[in-house]
C-alpha cells in the first residue's frame, strides 16, 4: 500500500485543523482516501498516558483495495497500531507462515496487516523476513513505544522532527515545516547539498528536522518525561561484504524472482522503457516467463545526442510491448522545469529530475504502478567512473595539479580522477570541492569521510560507495519523489536487498570493468545484435546546460531574490558562464535550484 502519512505524538495540545493543513503535501501520495485517528476520536485503541497522538493517512490503493485494508490499522489484541508506506511483495508467503503459528488475519490479502501482526508478535526481528520497500510507524501501546523503520536501501522517505516531550514525523519534510512554527536552516546542511548536489541523511536543510538513514529504526520510550530517540541499524551493506564463487544460475533465480514479486498488485503495472541493458532485461524476463501483456512507457529526446528512440522500437518490436512514449524537442517548457522542482521536498541537483518527472506524469494517466530499471548501474557496476578509476594513471601529482586548477573552470574531476588515493579518485565524480572554494565554503563534509569504506579491492570498495550514497541518497530520492508528485509507484527489481547482499558477497573473477554488464549484456544476446547490446552508455538526461544557458536572465532574477549565493559571492554566476561547459551548466542548476526551492518553501 503505497500512500503518505502524518503523526503527532505532544504532552500538549494538537492543533488538528493546523495538522491537516499540513498534511496537504502528503496527499499526492495517497490521493484515493484519508482517515483521521487520535487519542480524542477514536476511543478502540489504548491510550499513551498524558500524551496527546493524532494520526493521518492519505491512501494509495494497490494491495487488498478493501476499506478493511485501510490505515491507521490497529491489533486491539496486541495494543499495537501501524502507519505503513511501502509494498511487501512477499507478504502472501509470510502470511501463510504466520497463519501456521495460528496467527488469524482479518483481511483477506492485506500487507499492511502482515506487518502490524509480523511486528506485533515477532518484534523488529521481523524485519529480516520482508522483502519490499517501506517507511513505518508502529506503535506499542502497551509498552509506550514508537518505532520509526525505514527500508534498507531508502526507497521510502521518512523524516522526523524531536522536542522535549513531542515527536512529529511524516513521508514529506514540507509537512513537517508546515506545522512547525520555529525552524531554521541548517547552514552546514546547505554546504552539504552544494558539494553533493544532495543533503544526505540525517541531515535535512533545517535545523532539529531529520530523515532516518536507510536500513534504521528509531524507537522512543513513550513512558519517559522527555523524548530521547534511539537510532540503530538493522541492515548495512557493509556486513554482506565477501569473497564467495559467484553463480549465474543463482543470480539469475534472484533476478527473476525480484522482477516476479515486484508485480504483485491488484491494479495493473506498468513498466519504463529506457532501451538501455536494465529497463530491457526486465522486459525480456516479463516476456519469457509468460507476461503476455507487458505496458512500457518512454520519454524519448529527439535532439540526435540525446536519442534513443531506435533501441527502444527495438525492445518494443522484440517482445510485442503495448507501448507509449512522449517526446521531448530539446526546449522544455520552463512550467515543466518550475513545475517538475516544486515536486521535492528537499533540494536535490540531478537534471534527470525532469524527464523522470514527465515520465512518471505520462503514467500516471492510466497506472498507478511502474517497474524500472533503477539500481542496475549500481548492482553491476555500470557507471563509467568505475572503470575508469579501475584503468586511472594513478599520477602522484595529481592532487598538486588539483589545487593549482581554476575554480570555475570545472570540478576537476578529469585531474583527481587520475590519483594514487582511490578516495580521492572515486570521490571527484560525486562531489565538488571547487565549487566550495568558489563560493568561498570551509564548513561541510567530504565524500571520504562520509562515504568511503575500503573493501577487499577496489571494484567492490567503489560499489560499496554506491550503496552507502549514490543509490540511497541521490537516485532513490528521485524516483520517489517524481513517481509519488504523480501518485504512481515505482518498484525497481534490481534494488532487492537478496540481489545487492548477493553480488557484494560474490568474488569479482566473474566482472570485467570493461564489460560491466557482461552477466546482463549476455542474458539479452539471443534476441539483439551486437549494435544494440555494446553501444555506449546513454543517461537519462537532455541538454540541461542549454536550457540553462538560454535561460540565464530567469536564473539570475532567481538568484539576486534569494538569499544564499549573492551572499556567499554575487559573481558565481557570471564566474561560471566563461566557460560555458556541461559541468558549469550543472554547477548553475544546482544554484538555480536551490534558490527556487527556498523561494516556493510553502
Amino acid at each position: 500500500m503505497m500512500c503518505g502519512f502524518l503523526g503527532l505524538i505532544s504532552s500538549d495540545e494538537i492543533n488538528i485543523d493546523k495538522l491537516e493543513e499540513s498534511n496537504k503535501f502528503n496527499i499526492c501520495r495517497g490521493p484515493d482516501s484519508k482517515a483521521t485517528i487520535s487519542n480524542k476520536t477514536n476511543q478502540l485503541y489504548h491510550t499513551l498516558d498524558n500524551l496527546n497522538y493524532s494520526f493521518i493517512f492519505n491512501r494509495l490503493s494497490i494491495i487488498d483495495l478493501s476499506q478493511n485494508a485501510m490505515q491507521p490499522m490497529a491489533s486491539n489484541e496486541h495494543g499495537t497500531m501501524i502507519l505503513f508506506n511501502g509494498e511487501i511483495y512477499n507478504h502472501r508467503d509470510l502470511r501463510k507462515k504466520l497463519e501456521s503459528k495460528n496467527i488469524m488475519f482479518k483481511t483477506s490479502h492485506s500487507d499492511t496487516e502482515l506487518l502490524l501482526l509480523g511486528l506485533s508478535e515477532f518484534g523488529l526481528s521481523f524485519l529480516n523476513e520482508i522483502v519490499g520497500q517501506f517507511a513505518i510507524a508502529f506503535i506499542n501501546f502497551k509498552l509506550k513505544k514508537l518505532i520509526l523503520i525505514r527500508d534498507r536501501i531508502g526507497q521510502k522517505p521518512l523524516f522526523y522532527s524531536l522536542g522535549k516531550s513531542k515527536i512529529l514525523f511524516s513521508s514529506n519534510l514540507k509537512s513537517i515545516l508546515k506545522y512547525e512554527d520555529k525552524k531554521r536552516i541548517d547552514i552546514k546542511a546547505i554546504n552539504n547539498y552544494l558539494n553533493f548536489g544532495v543533503i544526505p541523511s540525517p541531515q535535512t536543510l533545517y535545523e532539529n528536522i531529520f530523515k532516518l538513514e536507510p536500513g534504521s529504526y528509531l524507537e522512543i520510550d513513550l513512558s519517559k518525561d522527555s523524548i530521547v530517540p534511539k537510532v540503530e541499524k538493522y541492515w548495512d551493506p557493509k556486513r554482506f561484504l565477501n569473497d564467495n564463487k559467484f553463480e549465474k544460475e543463482i543470480y539469475f533465480e534472484l533476478f527473476h524472482n525480484s522482477v516476479s514479486d515486484r508485480l504483485e498488485s491488484d491494479v495493473p503495472v506498468a513498466s519504463f522503457l529506457s532501451g538501455g541493458i536494465d529497463s530491457t532485461s526486465i522486459i525480456k524476463s516479463l516476456h519469457d516467463h509468460g507476461h503476455k501483456q507487458i505496458n512500457t512507457f518512454s520519454v524519448v529526446n529527439k535532439e540526435e545526442k540525446y536519442d534513443e528512440s531506435k533501441w527502444i522500437n527495438k525492445v518494443v518490436q522484440n517482445y510485442e510491448t503495448n507501448h507509449i512514449s512522449t517526446e521531448l524537442n530539446g526546449d522544455f517548457d520552463n512550467g515543466d522545469i518550475l513545475e517538475s522542482i516544486n515536486t521535492f521536498d528537499e533540494p536535490y541537483a540531478d537534471p534527470s529530475t525532469v524527464p523522470s518527472y514527465l515520465l512518471n506524469k505520462l503514467i500516471s494517466e492510466k497506472y498507478k504502478v511502474a517497474i524500472s530499471g533503477d539500481g542496475g548501474d549500481e548492482l553491476m557496476g555500470g557507471y563509467r567512473r568505475l572503470s575508469k578509476v579501475l584503468k586511472r594513471k594513478r599520477y602522484g601529482i595529481s592532487e598538486g595539479l588539483y589545487k593549482l586548477y581554476p575554480s570555475y573552470f570545472g570540478t576537476g574531476n578529469k585531474i583527481l580522477s587520475q590519483s594514487k588515493n582511490l578516495s580521492s579518485a572515486y570521490g571527484s565524480f560525486l562531489e565538488d570541492q571547487k565549487l566550495m572554494k568558489l563560493l568561498k565554503l570551509k564548513d561541510f563534509d567530504k565524500f571520504d569521510d562520509r562515504f568511503f569504506y575500503e573493501a577487499e579491492n577496489e571494484r567492490k570498495t567503489m560499489l560499496l560507495s554506491d550503496y552507502l550514497f549514490f543509490l540511497p541518497e541521490m537516485m532513490m530520492l528521485k524516483v520517489d519523489r517524481t513517481s509519488m508528485a504523480n501518485s504512481v509507484e515505482v518498484r525497481s527489481p534490481f534494488v532487492d536487498h537478496r540481489l545487492i547482499e548477493y553480488i557484494l558477497g560474490s568474488s569479482d573473477l566473474d566482472f570485467n570493468s570493461d564489460n560491466s554488464k557482461k552477466i546482463m549484456k549476455e542474458y539479452l544476446s539471443p534476441d539483439f545484435g551486437e549494435e544494440f547490446i555494446n553501444r555506449p552508455k546513454q543517461g537519462f538526461v537532455f541538454n540541461l546546460e542549454g536550457w540553462v544557458y538560454n535561460n540565464l536572465n530567469l536564473i539570475n532574477e532567481v538568484i539576486d531574490e534569494g538569499s544564499v549565493v549573492k551572499n556567499l559571492n554575487n559573481n558565481a554566476i557570471s564566474k561560471l558562464t566563461i566557460n560555458k561547459t556541461r559541468i558549469n551548466g550543472l554547477r548553475i542548476w544546482k544554484l538555480f535550484f536551490l534558490e527556487y526551492y527556498l523561494l516556493n518553501i510553502d
